[in-house]
Parts: structure tokens; C-alpha cells; sequence
């Protein structure tokens, strides 16, 4: 018979999460996360097969809390332009997680669909809430999302390294007339305007007209 976990799973996630978030995800280590749960690294592995499967854990557990602070209300405020700005400061205030869900390097280039698809049930949300919001089809508010995602990763990216802070003031302003300038572009009748950046073949925001064809 396996010997008796000597801590839960969730126990040794967390203490994995507050490792993370203090000093990133260099820093765990079978020694260290034994060593916060006050015990040796033997018991971690009655729970998980390997380090790996540890990380994983603690990948989902820190995408799990940027999702709850991406839903936390700023009153006065449009729920997207919410959370674009919770992304930054969740940037600013755990910047150690921050990198971890959104700055680790890859060994090679990845798609956008696989990025898009990392960023969980917040991706959806954001174009279901810009739809409703904006009377935008499917394929603008994917548009719209998409280059405001990236502007908005820039920005907290910036926060999350120390590089630079804003002010909550001027983070609202900043998103705010990006936003603006990201809703006049899929509102126009500019045919050479690609649908999404995942798939720039053959779908336009708008079908061109047949005399300004060549």
C-alpha cells in the first residue's frame, strides 16, 4: 500500500504559488518547496509524479487568480475596459506571476491560436462583452480583443518589470484612446483590413466593393 499523503494537493500548490509569487518560478525547486512546507521533498512526490507536474499545477492556480482579479468590479468603469486595466495592475502587483503566465519564453514561435487559446475563459468573456456591448459580429470584436490584448500585455509587461508605472488615471486614459482608435478601425469600410491576425487569407472586416477591386 502507497504511503498516506503528508499534504494535500492543494496544499503543496499553494505553497508552491507563494514561492512563485515572491521570487518566480526559477526559484521552485523540490529542496525549496519542501523546505516551505516545513518538511523534506519526499512527500511532494507521494502527491506528484515530478517538478513538472508541480509547475503545471501552479500555472493553473496562478491563471485561476489573475482570472479572479480580472473579475474584480472598478465602478463607473466599462466591464472590458475592466479588465484591461485589472491585467495591468495584476502586472504591477504580482509581476513574478505575471512573467510566469504570459512572459515565459518559448523554444520556438507559437501561433496565435495557441496563444489566444492559453489566455482561458477571460478571451471569450472579453469578445462576448465587446459584441454585446458595441453591436460588433463576431469577427471585429475577435479583432478589437485581439489588438487591445496586445496593447494591453505590452503595457502590463512594462509594470511587471519594473520598467515603468502608471497611474491608474493615466493607465484608464491610455486604454481608453487605444480602445477608441481599435473601434474606428473595425467600424471603417477599409477592405484591406484583416478579420483577425490568426487568420489573414481571405476574411476582411467588410467585403470590398466590386468597383474599388482591381
Amino acid at each position: 500500500m502507497p504511503p498516506k499523503p503528508k499534504f494535500t494537493r492543494d496544499e503543496i500548490v499553494q505553497a508552491a504559488l507563494t514561492i512563485v509569487s515572491e521570487k518566480g518560478v526559477e526559484a521552485l525547486t523540490a529542496k525549496e518547496l519542501g523546505d516551505a512546507l516545513g518538511a523534506s521533498a519526499r512527500p511532494i512526490f507521494t502527491v506528484f509524479a515530478s517538478m513538472k507536474e508541480v509547475q503545471d499545477a501552479v500555472r493553473e492556480a496562478a491563471m485561476r487568480r489573475f482570472e479572479s482579479y480580472a473579475e474584480q468590479k472598478l465602478p463607473g468603469m466599462p466591464l472590458f475596459k475592466q479588465i484591461g486595466m485589472q491585467m495591468v495592475l495584476f502586472g504591477a502587483k504580482e509581476p513574478k506571476l505575471y512573467q510566469l503566465l504570459f512572459m515565459q519564453e518559448n523554444r520556438c514561435a507559437v501561433s496565435f491560436d495557441d496563444v489566444f487559446g492559453a489566455l482561458g475563459p477571460t478571451a471569450r468573456t472579453c469578445i462576448g462583452l465587446i459584441r454585446e456591448t458595441y453591436g460588433l459580429r463576431e469577427a471585429a470584436a475577435q479583432l478589437l480583443f485581439e489588438n487591445m490584448w496586445i496593447y494591453t500585455f505590452g503595457v502590463g509587461a512594462l509594470c511587471a518589470t519594473r520598467v515603468c508605472r502608471f497611474s491608474e488615471e493615466k493607465l484608464g486614459q491610455m486604454l481608453s484612446v487605444e480602445f477608441q482608435a481599435m473601434m474606428l478601425l473595425v467600424k471603417s469600410k477599409a477592405a484591406d483590413v484583416p478579420i483577425s491576425m490568426r487568420d489573414q487569407k481571405t476574411e476582411y472586416l467588410c467585403q470590398p466593393d466590386a468597383k474599388t477591386q482591381s
